[in-house]
């Protein structure tokens, strides 16, 4: 049997996950939790795991008709969790106008510049549209130039056409004011040498004027203030091919709005920094400087889909946890740190965890997360549906060994009846199909047994690893003992460990065979007997890597660094052979 498809997960929901490397209980409890949550009127929770299922996982799921829980491999911020994904941008071909109108509107300091396929290909902002209007007394012709189109100026002004000739093409143009003299009215342009058809004559009701600048060619008369403009010098524009604008603003104004419609094009920032929707927060805040405000936010092909302020990398972030069946760093989902931790509801130690403001923290001596679910179900008066009560069953049994392993209390006795009656399944007959669901040992090439349910420590200076797996009887272990141990050492390497420890449970006899492969003073302080090899020992009686071999381990690691006899410095990482 297969397990029904990974769920999907809603929009900023609270997930509730296991640790890495799931076992059962993982898996269950997260399930289980997430139900209790709906049960209670409490939307949004989603069962998640950080880590690969295996077959009794599976079988488990398949049992009771549950989807794999969400996967989540790093929780780290990432840029899309905090850009602002409804940018405001511009087009390339618009004008310095239609800009600032933009930036003003949405009091923004960046605003993206895409092409008509919606790709990035600049940005701009006040202080580069400010280059293009701060005066330059030495430079006069400079300051009169504007390079845009009639149709462009027309829309700036919200004027009224009269008459137009070429008003989308883009073309150097120079504005002079017609408020001088007849008589000196052209000199100015005569000396500066600009050509009459490259001129923009601005004028009130001077007839004189807008006659005379008609008659010498100019390429387009605005007349300002709405005023009217009489036919006769209507004809003759329309004779001589120049174009006539009627605008609103009295001439100050005109000249102003005029000058912002230059085109954007030439002074677009086209060397601008972009970053990917998945890329880490904690990556890109190097990226900002002090002169970069924004990151703009591409997909694989250039087209635009976000922005990133830098006042967003300080944004609080959505992701929210439930912590199950774990409470240490070293065990739990990839950027854990730099979310937020709702609750934590677990049966272990206490670990080095801490988080920004109280949570809710459930932790109590039982056999399984899923014994604490089960018992929170009933105390609330909550019937849990019988796959759920099926899940947390599955759960309880896989982490007691069917109630004989050495945590189990009479908490877990008392919850598994109870569960049993809501699924209508036997304990015994569940137990049966769950530890016959195959041999992690024969489905699992070696580097992944020892990862399919391992859990690093911190104690004494000593990083370390423990793997577990559950078996009926050894003989699939000693078959593969050569290549697990090699694993083993793998393991060690590649995760910088002071030790690395695969414990092989027999779940007939509850007895338990044990590999290390790491510091060597304190593999020789092992007190078990050695089984054929130097680095095999045989643990009789032991089935909880929690509650006997991890606080047994733990007392050696003292002994050793109260002796000074533990090296933990850290390892070189491995490096496979080609």
């Amino acid at each position: 049997m297969t397990a029904l498809s990974s769920s999907p997960a809603p929009s900023q929901p609270t997930f509730v996950v296991g640790h890495k490397n799931p076992d059962a209980d993982a898996i269950c409890s997260a399930i289980a939790y997430a139900a209790f949550k709906d049960a209670r009127g409490e939307r949004g929770y989603v069962a998640a795991r950080c880590g690969n299922s295996n077959a009794r996982i599976d079988t488990i799921l398949a049992r009771f008709r549950q989807p794999l829980p969400y996967y989540l491999s790093d929780v780290s911020p990432r840029v899309h969790d905090l850009m602002t994904p409804d940018v405001v941008s511009i087009l390339d071909d618009a004008t310095c106008a239609e800009a600032l109108e933009l930036i003003d509107q949405h009091q923004i300091r960046v605003l993206p510049v895409i092409n008509s396929r919606h790709r990035a290909v600049g940005t701009l902002s006040l202080a580069h549209l400010g280059g293009v209007f701060i005066p330059r007394v030495s430079e006069p012709k400079q300051m009169r130039q504007v390079r845009t189109s009639l149709s462009n100026i027309a829309r700036a002004l919200r004027g009224r056409v009269i008459h137009l000739t070429g008003e989308d093409q883009i073309e150097d143009l120079f504005v002079r004011l017609g408020t001088m003299d007849i008589r000196s009215f052209w000199s100015i342009s005569e000396r500066e040498k600009i050509p009459a058809n490259q001129s923009i004559i601005i004028v009130g009701d001077r007839q004189d004027v807008q006659r005379r600048a008609i008659e010498i060619g100019i390429r387009a008369l605005v007349i300002t203030s709405s005023l009217t403009i009489d036919s006769e010098i209507v004809a003759l524009a329309k004779a001589k091919g120049v174009s006539v604008i009627i605008s609103p603003y009295d001439s100050a104004t005109t000249a102003l709005v005029v000058r912002t419609a230059t085109s954007i094009d030439r002074i677009v920032e086209r060397d601008f920094p972009t970053v990917t929707s998945d890329a880490r927060i904690s990556e890109i805040r190097k990226k900002f400087s002090l002169t970069t405000h924004a990151l703009l936010v591409t997909s694989d092909d250039g087209r635009l889909i976000g922005i990133l302020s830098k006042s967003d990398i300080f944004k609080p972030v959505q992701t929210r946890l439930v912590l199950v069946d774990h409470n240490e760093l070293t065990q739990a989902v990839t950027g854990i740190e730099e979310v937020t931790i709702t609750e934590i509801i677990d049966h272990h130690r206490l670990g080095s965890l801490h988080t920004a403001q109280p949570i809710l923290f459930l932790n109590e001596p039982v056999g399984s997360t899923c014994t604490i679910i089960a018992d929170m179900f009933r105390r609330e008066g909550l019937m849990p549906s019988a796959e759920i009560a099926g899940i947390m069953m599955s759960g309880l049994i896989s982490d007691t060994l069917h109630l004989n392993g050495p945590t189990t209390t009479e908490k877990d006795v008392t919850l598994l009846a109870w569960l049993s009656a809501i699924a209508k399944v036997s304990p015994q007959e569940l137990a049966d199909e769950i530890f016959n669901s195959g041999s992690v040992i024969l489905a699992q090439p070696p580097e992944k047994v020892v990862r399919s349910d391992f859990k690093i420590y911190e104690e004494e200076g000593a990083r370390f690893a423990v793997s577990q797996v559950e078996e009926l009887g050894f003989g699939n272990f000693w078959e593969h003992a050569k290549a697990i141990a090699s694993a083993v050492e793998e393991l060690r390497d590649e995760e910088r460990l002071t030790f690395a420890a695969l414990l092989v449970t027999d779940i007939t006899t509850q007895n338990s065979l044990l590999l290390v492969k790491g510091d060597p003073t304190l593999i020789a302080r092992i007190s078990y007997r050695h089984v054929e090899q130097d680095e095999i020992f045989d643990l009789p009686g032991v089935v909880s890597r929690k509650k006997q071999l991890i606080p047994y381990l733990t007392s050696l690691l003292k002994e050793l660094v109260a002796e000074g006899a533990l090296s933990t410095g850290t390892r070189t990482p491995f490096k496979k052979r080609k």
